[in-house]
C-alpha cells in the first residue's frame, strides 16, 4: 500500500529512499562518488512504479 496517492513507495520504501538520499548528500560533501547509490535508488523507485501499474492493470 502507498504512503500516499502521490508516489508509488511504501513505507520501507520510502525509508531506504530517504536514508539513501542522506548517504549520497554526505558522500556528495565529501567528494566521493555516488552513482551505485543513485543506481540503488533508481532501482526500488521502479521496481515501485512496476508494482502499482501492475496493480492499477488489474
Amino acid at each position: 500500500m502507498p504512503v500516499s496517492k502521490h508516489d508509488p513507495y511504501n513505507a520501507r520504501e520510502l525509508a531506504q529512499i530517504v536514508t539513501l538520499g542522506i548517504r549520497i548528500a554526505r558522500r556528495q560533501e565529501r567528494g566521493k562518488p555516488t552513482a551505485a547509490l543513485e543506481r540503488q535508488a533508481d532501482r526500488i523507485r521502479e521496481k515501485a512504479q512496476a508494482r502499482e501499474d501492475a496493480k492499477a492493470r488489474q
